[in-house]
């Protein structure tokens, strides 16, 4: 008797049991599945304080541009040749974007590696005083992506010309490692008609920067650019951006430079970084016939200078697989760095 009562007790408390956790469960797939619109209004409210708290500390903004308040560091390192790069070499970051991208993507750029450049001006079709963006006065969509570079480097000269010395145009998907930029900048000077990234070859005869891999001019290349418009030397003559670009650069009389480290590695990436680490493209592909220095395979690679996210990536980023002072210094296996790139906060 007492046996029929144990097992009696264990079977209801058993049921008793896995209804609270059927119930649990429910609700908490409910809640993810329908939120509510009040706890949607207050995770935007916490997100957009927290978002003001950051820039307070670590921005000044002025006509609508971010500078830099604060050179950061990661614990424990020398930071004596970073900090002194960061006064010679000084880089103003122009963002493009879009309304409906500033909380996808912009912020989260915003947050990480644009708090490396000197200056950062997020450019968009309209003003946004709040996050803030430039209104450049165009549409939205890949057929404006020209005209949105031609306003944004003529708005960069115009309003900061004399606050930067070079002048780095990324996408809101670009991750960039500053502090290599700074490195691979050290060697020139701004007076140079040059402007460096990921080199492509067809269309133009000394080549142009691929436009995903983001590109940098010097504060004369800029110059030349926006003369060669006024002087109608330049055009908007094809909404392609990165071969207009190239051909108004090779009119104007700006060299396509060579971004490659040391020993030959490409330094500016157009692809997500699981494509450059692992993939084998075929020789088929349009990639092969359009780079302008050889590709090279391996096995193993070193790190990128510029490569293009389609995840958000985590500041320590920076301090994982990179150490300023030398173009590369760690050599990781693809895995590793793709475990790196892809821990997700």
């Amino acid at each position: 008797m007492k046996a029929v009562g144990s097992r009696c007790a264990f079977y209801i408390g058993f049921l008793v049991g896995s209804c609270t956790l059927y119930v649990f469960l429910r609700q908490m797939w409910f809640e993810r599945t329908f939120p509510t619109p009040q706890f949607e209004g207050m995770e935007k409210t916490v997100t957009h304080l927290l978002d003001l708290k950051a820039d307070s500390k670590n921005w000044k903004k002025d006509r609508l541009a971010l500078f830099n308040l604060n050179h950061p560091h990661h614990t424990g390192e020398d930071s004596r040749m970073a900090d002194e790069l960061y006064r010679k070499v000084r880089i103003l970051c122009w963002v493009m974007t879009g309304p409906n991208n500033l909380q996808k993507k912009a912020r989260h750029v915003k947050n990480t590696w644009s708090r490396h450049c000197n200056v950062v001006v997020f450019m968009s079709s309209v003003d946004d005083p709040d996050f803030p963006t430039v209104g450049l006065g165009t549409k939205e969509g890949r057929d404006q992506l020209y005209w949105k570079t031609i306003r944004a480097f003529h708005y960069a000269l115009e309003n900061h010309g004399h606050e930067a010395d070079w002048f780095l145009k990324a996408d809101d998907d670009t991750y960039v490692i500053v502090d290599n930029l700074r490195w691979l900048l050290a060697n020139h000077t701004p007076e140079e008609p040059v402007y460096f990234g990921r080199r492509f070859k067809p269309y133009t005869k000394q080549g142009y920067m691929s436009g995903g891999a983001g590109y940098v001019l010097s504060k004369e290349a800029l110059k030349r650019f926006v003369e060669g418009f006024k002087t109608k030397v330049c055009t908007h003559t094809t909404p392609v951006e990165d071969l207009a670009m190239g051909q108004c650069m090779e009119k104007v009389g700006v060299v396509a430079g060579d971004a490659r480290d040391t020993v030959f590695r490409e330094t500016f990436h157009p692809f997500v970084p699981e494509q450059h680490l692992t993939a084998k493209f075929p020789k088929s592909f349009w990639y092969w016939s359009y780079c302008y220095y050889p590709i090279s395979e391996a096995s193993t690679v070193r790190l990128l200078l510029i490569v293009r996210l389609n995840k958000y990536v985590r500041q320590s980023l920076g301090s994982a697989v990179i150490q300023y002072g030398a173009m590369f210094i760690y050599l990781f296996s693809p895995k590793k760095i793709l475990n790196t790139l892809f821990a997700v906060v």
